[in-house]
């Protein structure tokens, strides 16, 4: 996250054995090598496989969920995924029916779900269902603070099984020490919570949207500047927090303006002690959304298992919010450094950057070796997009879309070691659009201050996005509504169809720097109307589609 060449990280970076970056060599004198780490490739079979996998819809569960949810049928439910494939994931085992015999459509497994050994819910599966909810009753179990097992148990018409694995958390009440919670509805992946004023109110669906925001330099320099910033509903300190009188006075005002919390430990979140006292300090904070702790750790080679300590360690103190972490390069020990969160961010940073050939170190940038501030990138929009969708394809192979998220981190800086400008206010819109298309709930730029263009069109999006009227929010945080990407013919503009019962929104972004049609039958719906409802740069709609200016963006309602 951080622009690792200042003085201060550069002092770092030389108290290391070796100047790696993603297990890279990148000074002229050192030589080549295989940095290691690369996650496997998958293997292709011949005949098909599946697999069984399972978790809870909502992530806690608290007793006053108990028949609170009326009109939602499988917010207390146990989803199950039941892909079958030709490619080695997690958990896969051959189908015993030949592949001719197999009908998808017709077949299911029979699947039951226990708690300590006891049936908590069964029902048939269709195969290759994805978050298919079996519902439940909370009123079978009792509250605790440790996790339940769950073990879920499918088995085929042949009479073949299939097993899986997975923790359903049940808490207590809000304990007087906490002082919200947060919870991640893995149906959407969304976040749920209540006013971060921490005024009387329902859980709301979460669009965090913000910016990694420098805390000794500014955020603490003025205790206006949070209610500047209340548009973007989202504030993440960059520590050191050296003076703890003047942390809570700046967090105090943030909860009164109502800006949500994302708690950094990054220079400490290898200490025990310190992370300790940090969460039993802040834990009591209504407007605490998550917590933060590794910035980068497979940049700068962190201990393998140093993120899932500290997230046990996390959840063990409070339990009641979700941990996330940001990884920065595309393909260095990605799941041992995953391990350690909920909320996974990606940072892509190609703008105004030289991606091949680092003129910091004078070195080329391949897949082993050099470093250009974007680690294995194209120099394009692109690639974001393809660091979102590896992620996502590599927590499927470890079997953890049912546990994990990805977030986006749009680059909003620049002029600074390996980037010779800043973006546009247009290029970083971009860059957050594509990131949602992705999979993207969540939308935090490094870093803050950036230009007004940045943060005028920041304050644009936050508004269109994290709105509780918003009609796109409506769209793409709803566990009802169903969802679709694709791009152009000619691969300039990406696009993200989001269908709510009949009125289907598309939320689209233009990725060359010159005009681009999106004429509406490229969406496969027919002839339809589209209206307007966010715009970034120049959007012409007309009778056949819109036309989009040079990195435009813009959000449209469909209807026939």
């Amino acid at each position: 996250m951080s622009t690792k060449l200042s003085s201060f990280s550069l002092a770092l970076l030389w108290l290391v054995s070796a100047q790696t970056w993603c297990g890279k060599n990148y000074m002229i004198t050192e030589p080549v090598t295989n940095p290691g780490g690369q996650f496997p490739a998958s293997l292709e079979f011949t005949q098909p496989h599946i697999a069984l996998r399972c978790g809870p819809a909502v992530k806690p569960y608290l007793p006053d969920d108990l028949g609170s949810h009326p009109t939602d049928p499988t917010f207390t439910s146990i989803l199950v995924d039941t892909p079958v494939t030709f490619t080695n994931i997690s958990g896969a085992i051959p189908l015993s029916i030949s592949t001719a015999n197999i009908n998808l459509s017709g077949s299911s497994l029979e699947v039951k779900v226990l708690v300590n050994g006891k049936i908590l819910t069964s029902s048939s599966v269709p195969l290759n269902a994805s978050k298919h909810a079996l519902p439940f009753s909370l009123s079978t179990l009792t509250p605790q603070t440790d996790a339940f097992s769950l073990t879920c148990i499918g088995t085929l018409s042949t009479g073949q099984q299939l097993l899986a694995s997975s923790l359903l958390t049940y808490l207590p009440g809000k304990p007087p020490g906490i002082g919200g919670v947060t919870k991640m509805d893995m149906r959407s992946g969304a976040l749920l919570a209540k006013p971060p004023t921490g005024e009387d109110g329902p859980y709301q669906y979460v669009f965090p949207i913000g910016f990694y925001t420098q805390y000794g330099s500014y955020l603490a320099s003025n205790l206006s500047i949070p209610g500047i910033l209340k548009e973007q509903g989202c504030v993440h300190p960059v520590p050191d927090f050296d003076n703890i009188t003047v942390l809570d006075q700046v967090l105090d005002k943030m909860q009164e303006v109502g800006l949500w919390l994302m708690y950094d430990m990054r220079n400490t979140y290898q200490n025990s002690t310190s992370v300790t006292e940090q969460v039993n300090h802040i834990k009591s904070r209504p407007n605490l959304l998550l917590w933060y702790t590794a910035d980068e750790p497979d940049g700068t080679s962190d201990p393998l298992n140093a993120t899932t300590l500290t997230k046990n360690l996390i959840n063990s103190l409070d339990g009641y919010h979700p941990v996330s972490l940001v990884l920065n390069c595309e393909n260095y020990f990605w799941s041992e450094y995953s391990g350690g969160a909920d909320v996974l961010l990606q940072d892509t940073y190609m703008i105004g950057n030289n991606v091949t050939f680092s003129n910091q170190w004078g070195t080329p940038c391949t897949v082993d070796y050099g470093d250009c501030g974007c680690d294995n990138c194209k120099g394009n929009f692109q690639d974001i997009s393809t660091r979102m969708d590896e992620f996502y394809d590599r927590a499927f192979i470890e079997g953890w879309e049912l546990d994990k998220v990805v977030w986006t981190v749009p680059q909003g800086f620049g002029n600074d070691t390996y980037w010779t400008r800043y973006p546009t206010g247009e290029e970083w819109v971009v860059q957050s659009i594509i990131g949602i298309n992705h999979g993207g709930l969540g939308v935090v730029s490094w870093d803050d201050p950036t230009p007004d263009d940045i943060k005028a069109s920041a304050s644009s999006l936050a508004k269109a996005l994290a709105s509780s009227s918003s009609p796109l929010s409506e769209f793409i945080l709803s566990t009802s509504s169903s969802f679709k990407h694709l791009t152009t013919q000619s691969g300039s503009i990406d696009i993200g169809l989001w269908t709510l019962d009949d009125t289907t929104m598309a939320l689209v972004a233009n990725t060359i720097y010159a005009n681009a049609s999106l004429e509406a039958v490229e969406l496969g719906l027919g002839p339809v109307l589209m209206k307007e409802v966010f715009c970034s740069g120049v959007c012409d709609t007309n009778d056949e589609g819109v036309v989009l200016g040079s990195v435009a963006s813009g959000a449209f309602l469909i209807s026939k």
